[in-house]
């Protein structure tokens, strides 16, 4: 079993990446380790990342770091589990060049939709989290729903009214939260 991942293991990883690659490419963060980069939380179990484009020699940067960082990388987005939210690249925050290698977090509409969709207590508090530090509006994140929509049938496993259900209440918390933190 590997360790928890915590921010300077994002960082050596970052360094590895962009040492091993051979040529240009972008590397997005999601899920905890976005968390870790911006804060909200100390640590991760995993790394979910997307290559796009994929710079050279970068999976067999991916295999070392496993085994030199004990960290556990997935190549893993929300495109893999929901419809992309379109334009999600130019929305993802930039984190940094190193190399030929940019960095950047993916999109936190598209992030917060599929933590929503998946529904896990982690990924509650991930997307208030990015409600709270403003990296998402509500009526973005809901409209950003609704595009995606026409894709949805190319995701069998997804239950649109369900899906809706979940977002309803997310934003229905949210906007609780926020009315008790005036009061």
């Amino acid at each position: 079993m590997r360790e928890k991942t915590e921010l300077k293991a994002i960082e050596r990883l970052m360094q590895l990446l962009a040492r091993h690659a051979r040529s240009k490419g972008t590397v997005y963060f999601t899920g905890g380790a976005s968390a870790v980069l911006l804060g909200w939380r100390d640590m991760t179990l995993d790394i979910d990342l997307k290559l796009e484009p994929e710079p050279d020699g970068v999976f067999i940067a991916i295999r070392d770091a496993k085994e030199e960082l004990g960290i556990n990388i997935e190549l893993a987005a929300p495109d893999d589990f929901i419809p992309a939210v379109p334009g999600w690249q130019e929305r993802s925050l930039f984190i940094v060049n190193i190399g030929a290698v940019e960095f950047r977090h993916y999109d936190f509409y598209g992030q917060a939709l599929s933590k929503i969709e998946r529904g896990h207590a982690q990924d509650a508090k991930d997307v208030q989290a990015m409600l709270e530090r403003k990296l998402i509006e509500p009526a973005k994140l809901q409209a950003f729903f609704e595009t995606i929509l026409q894709q949805i049938t190319r995701f069998p496993a997804l239950d649109a009214d369900a899906f809706r259900k979940k977002l309803m209440a997310t934003l229905a918390a949210f906007n609780d939260y926020q009315q008790s933190d005036v009061n």
